[in-house]
């Protein structure tokens, strides 16, 4: 954008509300905040801004933020699943002038932006002693990887962080100066030093290129490709390394490990290691660790070794022999293992320790031999060594809430190894520093006895009264800072200033007191707020409407009524104007002596009919029926009959008593006339029953 552009508005507005200033709106947006704020201030012009360029800006600034937020929630959980910011770690040891006197380089800080230089002696009867306050240099990004190299005898130490590389020198008096610093734009992912030429840094990126720098020819590009080598994987992850050859470098990604030669034609190149069948590797293993073995001594391994790492094994691979491992195992350890480093024998004639370290933080030992031209070997099984969290049993115990940051403290992940072996007369100490996200720096001294075998017992970590205290000291410290407030909470709105603004209305109850209190203190609205005490008794449910049948059954079935409701359900479900449901396949006479029974309230015939003696409780006495007139009925009854059977039908309902005369017309009760099934037969059984008088016999068969 200009300085100062034109938005478009209504006609009619002046140019001093079409025309903003880019600079002042600027100076306004990161300016003044009053009151900490940072919308406690809003400026005329950025109202005005806001009002004008709302619908242009609200289109591209939408899809702007949603390609951040997209890309930060990728990133969010590619870290989740596998953090590799530190693979490698960031954790040094610079050799001193003697052998037991070196410095410990590693970041600190909350954002680890702070890189330490701490002197340390090492004594092989007692705790490393610090010397002095550690000096350290302030960079503009977190600290992602040290790496440290003695060529030539010259120490060099070379520093990755997200978008930087920076490269030292350090002196023996142990003042690092600096050579180069170097911007990646993409990304850097791995960083390593040569053990052949002093100063040659190769540098990796996100985008798949591997540069080369060196003092004399500065930084070149030897090797780019943004795909994978063996097969297609998303992780923009990427490694180099150097190997025996001063110029062919192993490249690495997350499904194998190419050799590269800096002086061949682009894109040649030798696959060392892939992730598959020559391997012999599981489904859905990949490579997380790449680092050359091969050092110039008379007791070191073969140069031409390379040691490759994945989330379920180790591989010894021989650049002479590529993509078939000279030795294999798995390593057993819950976290992915991101740290190792190779450090020379103890003694003259035994085993290389190796030491592996998962982001965990779990220690693994190993000791490789076959020094000069014989083949590698493992000398006994791997070891485990005791991790941070194993020392908890040594802190005193504490009150719960301590407890728990002392554990979430020890339990921090690992994010840097170093480890020194100083020399001593007696058994030789192994050294073993431990750098955790925290910022913490961690010790453990492990006394090595000879070359292991199948039955030999794991190095253990003795606590010295030095160690003790250390650790009190330490946890007095931690516990004295308090505990870091949250990066991001939601905001909250002061309710009580809210309600003391306004009189309440006084209402009668305890409801709108108990409602009120609870808001004012922040809680949920409780039973007893409202002045509800809980009681045993059922609360009543709802009366049932007039055409809810279903409620009145079931709260007559729940209060063990369920038979009177029946009956009385039958009883009024037999008016004079209520007929059951004709039955469909029967001739139209029987339909009309079905009907006609039904008037008679003799619908039903599932059971007969009870004796007074046992007549049921509930049932409660129904009115007469009022049955019609005989002469409407004969009438209702002759349609839809044939004519030559009009007259028949006439003469059956003459003899019926269906007058007002006829005794016990009127006096039938409805538990007996439902009782009676809708047939002539059965008809003239409940008429009996109910001491009607004896019928005639009906002409024609009825």
């Amino acid at each position: 954008m200009l300085e100062n552009f034109k938005l478009e508005g209504a006609r009619g507005r002046s140019k001093k509300k079409t025309v903003v200033s880019v600079k002042r709106l600027l100076q306004d947006l990161g300016g003044h905040q009053p009151w900490g704020c940072p919308w406690a201030y809003l400026s005329h012009r950025q109202r005005r801004f806001s009002i004008l360029g709302g619908p242009i800006l609200s289109t591209s600034v939408a899809s702007l933020l949603g390609e951040l937020l997209h890309e930060e929630l990728a990133l969010r959980w590619e870290q989740l699943l596998l953090d590799d910011a530190f693979t490698g770690g960031a954790l040094a040891w610079v050799p001193g002038r003697t052998p037991r006197a070196g410095q410990l380089v590693y970041p600190a800080g909350g954002a680890l932006d702070r890189l330490y230089f701490q002197k340390v002696s090492l004594t092989p009867g007692s705790e490393p002693r610090v010397l002095g306050g550690p000096g350290h240099i302030r960079l503009r990004g977190p600290v992602r990887q040290v790496v440290t190299r003695t060529v030539q005898g010259e120490a060099l130490l070379a520093v990755r962080s997200d978008y930087h590389c920076a490269l030292w020198k350090v002196s023996k008096q142990g003042q690092p100066a600096p050579l180069q610093v170097l911007q990646v734009e993409k990304g850097a992912t791995g960083i390593s030093l040569s053990p052949h030429l002093p100063g040659e840094l190769a540098i990796c990126s996100r985008s798949g290129a591997i540069c080369l720098w060196t003092p004399q020819d500065g930084l070149q590009q030897i090797y780019k490709d943004p795909e994978t080598l063996v097969f297609r994987d998303p992780s923009p992850w990427r490694w180099a390394d150097f190997t025996a050859h001063p110029r062919v470098l192993t490249v690495g990604d997350r499904t194998g490990v190419k050799m590269v030669d800096t002086q061949g034609p682009p894109g040649c190149g030798l696959l060392l290691f892939r992730g598959g069948a020559e391997a012999s590797c599981q489904k859905g293993e990949r490579v997380l660790l790449t680092q050359y073995l091969g050092e110039c001594g008379p007791e070191c391994l073969h140069p031409t070794l390379h040691l490759i790492c994945t989330q379920f094994s180790l591989c010894l691979v021989d650049e002479r022999l590529p993509l078939v491992p000279l030795l294999k195992w798995s390593h057993g350890l819950p976290s992915a293992p991101l740290l190792a480093q190779l450090l020379p024998p103890p003694r003259s004639g035994l085993p290389r320790p190796l030491l592996l370290a998962g982001q965990g933080g779990e220690l693994q030992l190993l000791h490789v031999a076959g020094e000069g031209a014989s083949t590698p070997r493992l000398a006994g099984p791997p070891q485990s060594l005791p991790s941070r969290s194993d020392s908890l049993s040594a802190f005193p115990l504490l009150e719960p809430k301590s407890q728990w940051r002392l554990q979430e403290r020890l339990k921090a992940p690992a994010i840097g190894l170093a480890a020194a072996i100083p020399p001593s007369a007696s058994t030789p100490v192994l050294s073993l520093f431990q750098l955790s996200a925290a910022g913490d720096v961690f010790h453990q001294r492990l006394h090595l006895q000879g070359e292991p075998g199948p039955d030999s017992p794991a190095p253990t970590a003795s606590w010295t009264p030095q160690a003790t205290a250390s650790c009190s000291r330490w946890l007095k410290a931690l516990l004295e800072v308090p505990p870091a407030p949250p990066v991001w909470a939601a905001p909250t709105f002061s309710h009580r200033r809210l309600l003391g603004c306004f009189e309440p209305p006084k209402a009668e109850g305890k409801a709108p007191e108990g409602l009120r209190t609870a808001m004012a203190k922040g809680r949920l609205l409780q039973p007893r707020d409202l002045g509800l005490l809980p009681t045993e008794e059922r609360a009543p449910a709802p009366e049932p409407g007039p055409e809810d049948e279903l409620s009145e059954r079931l709260e007559a079935a729940w209060e063990g009524q369920a038979a009177a409701w029946w009956e009385r359900r039958r009883g009024s479900g037999s008016g004079p104007g209520k007929q059951p449901k004709r039955h469909k396949r029967r001739t139209q006479l029987s339909s009309t002596f079905s009907s006609l029974s039904g008037r008679l309230d003799l619908s039903d015939a599932a059971s007969p009919p009870p004796s007074p003696e046992r007549t049921l409780p509930e049932a409660r006495p129904q009115p007469p029926v009022t049955p019609p007139s005989q002469e409407s009925t004969q009438e209702l009854w002759a349609r839809g009959v044939p004519s030559e059977r009009q007259q028949t039908l006439r003469d059956y309902m003459a003899e019926l008593p269906l007058g007002g005369d006829a005794p016990g017309a009127a006096s039938v009760p409805s538990s007996q006339a439902s009782s009676v099934r809708a047939t002539p037969s059965r008809q003239r059984a409940a008429v009996r029953s109910g001491s009607q008088p004896h019928w005639k016999k009906p002409r024609m068969g009825f």
